[in-house]
């Protein structure tokens, strides 16, 4: 008969979870090889119909198993034969249920870990039992953190149960929804709440960026708050380390391959996760909420080398179903699991350039905003003065989320403006021939992405938004030091301003009224300026 209130149980599967599953059953041997009866397995005799058992194999909870018959003895499965264990031993029927997606170790807080004696050693890690009783406070803390992966027929016995809450249980904030518009204010007021001064537009633009795609690179002069922008704007909608949505990876120089962020086999054959995998899976458990990474000092190793295979599956995003699904990023093979790019990871990078940083090759910049934050203004204080504390509020992903992922997904309903914007773009590609910085398709797409958000938000005037675009997009492709370099400068410049460039000018100041794209003018200029004075010039300051 079925207990009214079930006794939880943790079973540590390990290999033979497969075949135990497949039969539905939990088996342990009556004896170990010494002869002697082990607590761990004579515990299987405990469990009642109805009882739950949590079921652990290769680092993961896979499933959950309501006990449908108490254990009786039983000599071992043939499924499991090959194990060389004693013949006799107890065997204890289970309906498995699925979790959807698997709760991994690492996802349950090690505190609660720390505080459970029954599976967990004094340091929080698996012991190397079997079978072990769990408190009802640490399988209620687990059901109300992972409610949504567990199948409706464990909900229908866990529902109502309320486990007494200690230590740091995860609550998530309520979702609330807004327009672009108003979640650019709130970011805005936030990040000027602390302090740090950005111009609003500076922010429509990151945000406009990231949405456009889900790669961005903060570049400038050290000391300029590019870390500090992505981390409060990440804060603002409610991403923070402490509940996993915002995690900073310092990049060593000594990287040199894709195994420093994802992982790597180690010597024992064991899948070891990089940092960045980790914040993958917990992305992919949680789709409705998103997921930022700040790779800090991205270009102290080649961002070639150790981030090309991201690279790669970014670009491999298409349509299935509706949502946008990547390629594999790792495989069973190689990891254990199948890992994709989720659609809700935004990946923002920091980068200086000097003597100890890597140049980025076009392969990097064609599939990258590059932001630049080189404004300094160290008098303006007055936007310290009565700033009010602004708290945090949970932004859904549908926020960010992209609606393009190919040129015909915006040309349905954009067609004049992508005509518009391609226009201008055929006319900068004449000029930027001269030296082969001309750029492509995959380039003019997702600057009609960019405006198409942009217009849909009604956030920035078209020549705003395109200036960011060219500032951006277009003018980190190019750099050299001969005369076509300055010829091409030239040639931007008149476009940019309907004015030709003069040398016998000390300083430049680009007339926001007249140029047509005034910050994309100031940084021709500023290149100009320096191809005359150093022989070489290009998009980075130093």
């Amino acid at each position: 008969m079925e207990q009214s209130k079930p006794t939880f149980w943790w079973v540590n599967q390990g290999q033979t979870y497969n075949q135990e599953k497949s039969g539905g059953y939990l088996w342990a041997p009556q004896q170990n090889k010494q002869g002697r009866a082990l607590p761990h397995h004579v515990l299987l005799l405990e469990p009642k119909v109805g009882d739950i058992v949590f079921c652990y194999s290769s680092l993961e909870v896979k499933s959950v198993g309501v006990v449908k018959k108490e254990a009786y003895e039983a000599a071992k499965p043939t499924a499991i034969a090959s194990h060389d264990w004693q013949r006799d031993g107890y065997f204890l029927e289970l309906t498995y249920y699925d979790l959807s997606p698997t709760i991994r170790k690492d996802e349950i807080p090690e505190e609660w870990r720390l505080k459970e004696s029954g599976p967990f050693d004094i340091n929080g890690n698996l012991k190397q039992g079997y079978f072990f009783e769990l408190s009802k406070d640490f399988a209620g803390k687990i059901y109300s953190l992972f409610t949504e992966r567990f199948a409706a027929e464990v909900k229908l016995k866990m529902e109502g149960y309320q486990p007494n809450h200690e230590g740091p249980v995860v609550k998530e904030n309520p979702i609330k929804y807004f327009s672009n518009r108003e979640v650019i204010d709130h970011i805005y007021t936030y990040i000027k709440s602390k302090g740090f001064y950005y111009r609003k537009e500076e922010v429509i633009n990151l945000f406009l960026s990231l949405k456009t795609k889900p790669f961005v690179i903060l570049s400038g002069i050290s000391g300029t708050g590019k870390t500090k922008m992505a981390q409060w704007f990440a804060e603002s909608v409610g991403a923070t380390e402490e509940n996993g949505q915002f995690s900073l990876i310092p990049i060593r120089p000594d990287w040199n391959d894709g195994s420093d962020l994802l992982g790597f086999i180690d010597i024992k054959g064991e899948f070891k996760e990089g940092p960045l995998t980790k914040v993958i899976r917990d992305a992919n458990s949680h789709p409705d909420m998103p997921y930022f990474v700040l790779l800090d000092e991205m270009n102290l190793a080649r961002v070639e080398y150790y981030f090309s295979d991201i690279l790669s599956v970014m670009e491999s995003r298409k349509w299935k179903d509706g949502k946008i699904v990547s390629s594999n990023l790792l495989t069973k093979e190689t990891a254990g699991i199948e890992l994709k790019l989720p659609d809700n990871l935004y990946i923002i990078g920091t980068v200086n350039m000097d003597e100890t940083t890597h140049p980025f090759s076009k392969k990097v910049l064609d599939r990258a905003n590059t932001i630049e934050f080189n404004r300094v203004k160290l008098d303006n204080l007055a936007f310290l003065k009565d700033l009010e504390e602004k708290e945090p509020v949970v932004v859904g992903q549908e926020v960010f989320a992209s609606s393009f992922l190919h040129l015909k997904d915006v040309f349905k309903k954009n067609n004049e403006l992508v005509e518009q914007v391609t226009n201008e773009i055929v006319k900068m590609n004449s000029a930027l021939q001269l030296t082969n910085a001309h750029v492509g398709y995959r380039v003019r797409d997702e600057i009609c992405f960019y405006m198409a958000y942009n217009d849909q938000g009604n956030l920035l005037k078209f020549e705003e938004a395109l200036d960011h675009c060219i500032l951006q997009k277009v003018l980190p492709r190019i750099s050299g030091s001969d005369l076509r370099v300055d010829q091409l400068l030239r040639n931007l410049y008149q476009l940019f301003t309907n004015k030709q460039f003069e040398d016998e000018m000390d300083t430049i100041e680009i007339d926001a009224n007249n140029a047509i794209y005034p910050q994309s003018a100031a940084k021709v200029a500023e290149m100009l300026r320096r191809l005359k004075e150093d022989g070489f010039t290009s998009f980075w300051v130093s």
